[in-house]
């Protein structure tokens, strides 16, 4: 019996071959430039038919105004990483390893009962962390008061944040924490490798300045970190989600920037905090519930091909499980 943490899970197929990773990002990166086209096509024939509503997609598109804060454009863009989600789920669908549950956790499946338990936690968090930052700290630091404010886009945005940025959060943690982490982790055994590897890539996909990108690596780090001790991805889908979610509501009222491309020192303090809190509560509550970690895997050879079928063998002793061994 061989045990594999969440980042050697590719290894943990009968069949693993070491280029199985590099095809499987061909085929999602095949299948998200598809889905994107589709996606733009069906934008593009809404904003003839629904001029009223989606006349300035074409516009917005050509010209490259990306502004978060237009519905549409906030539809397009989040709309657009999402996407990534059923690009590398059909991809490993084709190349496994399976089950394609794997990519998920070392349960083989997304341990719903696990993520949920961690939503409040994530919750009180954030908002206690958000108000202390946003009521104590800025007030400090010269800025003004709280003024939130209720536009014509507003609940529109608020509608797209909520339906779009679960998708958008999980699409990233599938994709940087989960294909990423373990193909890297199919090439590398140390955990540090596939943590720590993909997070350029992670954060070169944001357009923010030193600061910012220091922000979101830090995330990054401790997102794969989670992955790995938990044995899944559950957690570093709660924290993307509910982070993003509310920035982007937050966005919405005009209370934070939304194509902010800007970071600090207390940006980072902030994130700290919260990562840090979240982190104890996480693996606190992982050890009550003895969350297991992960996945035990009969690698001996099956006794059905080296006994002839009328043959009575010996019953066969158990061997003591041990990790899994280097390569």
């Amino acid at each position: 019996m061989v045990d594999y943490a969440y980042h050697r899970l590719a290894r943990s197929a009968p069949r693993y071959t070491w280029y199985k990773a590099l095809l499987t990002g061909l085929i999602a990166g095949g299948f998200y430039l598809l889905l994107s086209t589709v996606f733009v096509v069906a934008l593009f024939i809404a904003s003839f038919a629904l001029p009223t509503v989606f006349g300035q997609f074409f516009t917005r598109l050509t010209t490259r105004a990306i502004d978060l804060a237009d519905p549409l454009t906030f539809l397009f863009t989040i709309g657009s990483v999402a996407l990534l989600l059923p690009a590398i789920i059909l991809a490993r669908v084709i190349m496994g390893p399976r089950p394609l549950g794997l990519l998920s956790s070392v349960a083989g499946r997304l341990r719903w009962g696990w993520l949920r338990s961690l939503i409040l936690p994530a919750l009180a968090v954030y908002a206690v962390v958000f108000a202390i930052s946003f009521l104590v700290v800025d007030p400090l630091g010269g800025a003004a008061p709280l003024a939130p404010k209720i536009t014509s886009t507003t609940w529109a945005l608020v509608i797209f944040a909520i339906m779009l940025t679960p998708l958008q959060a999980a699409a990233e943690e599938f994709v940087f924490r989960g294909y990423l982490g373990q193909a890297v982790g199919g090439w590398l055994k140390h955990p540090a490798w596939a943590i720590l590897l993909p997070v350029p890539l992670f954060a070169i996909g944001h357009d923010y300045d030193l600061w910012g990108l220091a922000d979101v690596a830090l995330f990054a780090i401790v997102a794969g970190w989670l992955s790995y001790r938990t044995g899944g991805l559950e957690a570093a889908i709660v924290a993307h989600v509910i982070n993003n979610t509310a920035l982007f509501i937050l966005g919405a009222f005009s209370l934070t920037d939304l194509n902010g491309k800007g970071g600090s020192p207390v940006a980072i303090l902030t994130t700290v905090v919260i990562l840090a809190a979240y982190s104890a509560l996480v693996l606190r509550k992982a050890k009550r519930a003895g969350l297991v970690t992960v996945r035990r895997v009969d690698d001996a050879p099956s006794v059905a091909l080296l006994v002839p079928a009328d043959a009575h063998p010996a019953p066969i002793r158990p061997e003591p499980t041990r990790p899994e061994s280097s390569e």
